[in-house]
């Protein structure tokens, strides 16, 4: 009877809490409830909090919404190069062989400096000739005259002044010619009829530069106009691109072209275009577009480096932020807002944003949250929204 009652005080108390508990339920007065809650609605606030110690340490920056061009781009490649007057093919009129070359791929050469000697035994015979050809003029001048005096005072015929007067005027024509291929050669007629006669001629350099290529040595012989030597000026370095036909109206002069050398380095450097080709290549169907370098570029290019060109042709205004204020999230770009400042603390809302074209540092943003005077994470967001 004892154990009887025991157990039913135990039910009755059981049944009382649990009643007790559920009452508590109903009301909404469980404390441990409402603090879960609470901790809930925290986690889901999508803003961030920076200190301004933790700001500056980051060497974070604030900035706003700008307006920048953002240009039509045409891609296009090239080489760099040099006008053709700043380029010189070393070349002879005669044949021969070399005596003397003692210039190397590099050298430096001044405007009129010997660059090579060449010997032919041919040049003896037309000093020869010109001599033979001097002395019969002398000859045939002092007949001329006299059939001439004797034609006025009808002593002799016509035919015999006519002859005389054609053999002169011949030999004055083959004195003349020779005289100007001695000169072509740089040899000195007037040395020649001195009876300085040389069997070598010495070519010279038209032009300040440098030697690019050397095609022969000591005792190499040559024919007529065969390249000897190449030698550039590079003081009038360019590039020249190759436009396709589709871009080919989009180009005028004096506008930008940003370009690089891939091969070398991906650093970007300007110029700008200055001439234009007027015809369309029929195997490429592209044109020529002459581009003058940045007069600021102090950088030393080779002539014949291939370079990677973006010519920037009709621009656009629109509504950006620099790149480093774009953070991608999953696929989505991010720019974060400032949206409270107190105490030393910032507090920044993830905004989602479209992006457009890039130019310059600069991103083009499409968002109807983000208004002129908000202040923006500009640099260091990449951290906040990656954490």
């Amino acid at each position: 009877m004892k154990k009887t009652i025991i157990i039913l005080a135990a039910i009755l108390l059981l049944t009382s809490c649990k009643n007790k508990k559920e009452h508590k339920t109903d009301d909404g007065h469980n404390h441990s409830e409402t603090s879960s809650v609470k901790e809930e609605n925290h986690d889901n606030d999508e803003s961030i909090q920076v200190t301004k110690a933790q700001f500056e340490s980051s060497k974070m920056e604030l900035g706003s919404l700008s307006e920048q061009d953002f240009p039509e781009i045409v891609k296009t490649t090239g080489m760099i190069d040099v006008p053709p007057q700043s380029k010189e093919i070393i070349s002879s009129f005669y044949g021969g062989f070399i005596k003397k070359s003692s210039l190397l791929i590099g050298d430096t050469v001044r405007k009129g400096q010997a660059v090579v000697t060449i010997e032919n035994p041919d040049f003896v015979d037309m000093q020869q000739n010109y001599l033979e050809t001097k002395e019969q003029i002398s000859y045939l001048k002092s007949e001329y005259e006299r059939q001439k005096t004797l034609y006025a005072e009808k002593i002799t015929s016509q035919k015999s002044y006519l002859k005389a007067e054609s053999e002169y005027k011949r030999k004055v024509a083959i004195l003349n010619g020779l005289r100007k291929k001695l000169k072509m050669l740089n040899i000195s007629p007037s040395s020649v009829e001195q009876g300085n006669i040389t069997s070598t001629i010495t070519l010279y350099s038209s032009i300040s530069g440098s030697v690019s290529k050397i095609n022969v040595s000591k005792g190499t012989h040559i024919a007529p106009a065969d390249e000897i030597m190449e030698i550039i000026n590079t003081n009038h370095i360019h590039i020249e691109l190759a436009v396709f036909e589709k871009d080919a109206m989009k180009i005028k002069k004096d506008q930008v072209i940003r370009f690089s050398i891939p091969e070398i380095s991906k650093e970007i450097y300007e110029a700008e275009v200055h001439l234009v080709g007027k015809s369309i290549d029929e195997q490429t169907r592209t044109i020529k577009v002459h581009g003058h370098l940045h007069k600021k570029s102090k950088t030393k290019f080779d002539l014949g480096m291939f370079v990677e060109a973006n010519i920037e042709t009709t621009s656009k205004k629109a509504i950006a932020v620099p790149e480093d204020a774009i953070t991608e999230q999953e696929e989505n770009f991010i720019v974060l807002k400032q949206i409270k400042e107190e105490d030393d603390t910032f507090t920044f809302e993830p905004i989602e944003v479209k992006i457009g074209k890039k130019y310059n540092g600069f991103v083009e943003i499409i968002t109807d949250k983000i208004q002129k005077k908000d202040k923006l994470l500009i640099k260091g967001g990449y951290s906040l929204v990656g954490a």
